[in-house]
């Protein structure tokens, strides 16, 4: 990552306005259709965890102003992004995972099993934060939640989805999902955009 002047890029208003904010963090809820996300994952015996990762992945590597974050007060710049996991460890605790996106299924597959296994066995985060703009996640999938919303530390800043069990219906499977975001990194169309873009991903997945 590198730091950028905020006042040449499209966040400079947004930089001004919401540094200085108590709470700049906001949240977005969305009802995805995952159905297609189940299939494939029942007909190729891939975890739903992974291909919802990796969908985000995809998604969110269209919208630029995830290539942005604030960090410590300053704007920085990142050429690639990393989806996050949280790994129920060994010790019976949790761990972070921190997953480098990958246009490649097969890759994103491969990277995800070995890094959630490595975290599992260690009990050590894998943290990518330094090399790359990283997305949050927390999937509560053994529950039944209507939505989440994160805490803002004055530290961690990244954008950051939370969803629990997706839900059956007659002909579709549904999943609840909230968004976070930073009002520094985005506006509130481009964190639509991007939900847009995440069920586009789901929908059109090869499988």
């Amino acid at each position: 990552m590198r730091e950028i002047n905020p006042k040449e890029t499209t966040r400079a208003y947004a930089f001004e306005m919401w540094m200085g904010a108590p709470n700049p963090m906001v949240t977005f809820f969305k009802t995805l259709n995952v159905s297609r996300l189940v299939k494939i994952s029942r007909k190729k015996g891939l975890k739903f965890n992974m291909l919802m990762c990796y969908c985000i992945g995809r998604a969110a590597a269209q919208v630029k102003e995830f290539y942005m974050l604030p960090v410590g007060g300053k704007l920085m710049q990142f050429d690639t992004i990393a989806v996050n996991t949280i790994v129920a460890n060994s010790a019976g605790e949790v761990s972070s995972c921190d997953l480098p996106f990958n246009e490649d299924l097969a890759q994103f597959n491969s990277d995800y099993l070995r890094l959630t296994k490595q975290v599992a066995e260690n009990c050590t985060d894998h943290d990518l934060s330094e090399q790359s703009m990283v997305i949050g996640t927390s999937a509560l999938a053994q529950y039944e939640i209507d939505g989440a919303v994160g805490m803002y530390s004055g530290i961690f800043c990244n954008p950051f989805m939370i969803w629990g069990k997706y839900k059956r219906e007659l002909f579709n499977t549904t999943l609840t999902v909230s968004f976070q975001f930073h009002h520094t990194q985005m506006d509130g169309a481009h964190a639509a955009k991007f939900l847009d873009l995440l069920q586009r991903e789901i929908d059109g997945l090869k499988g």
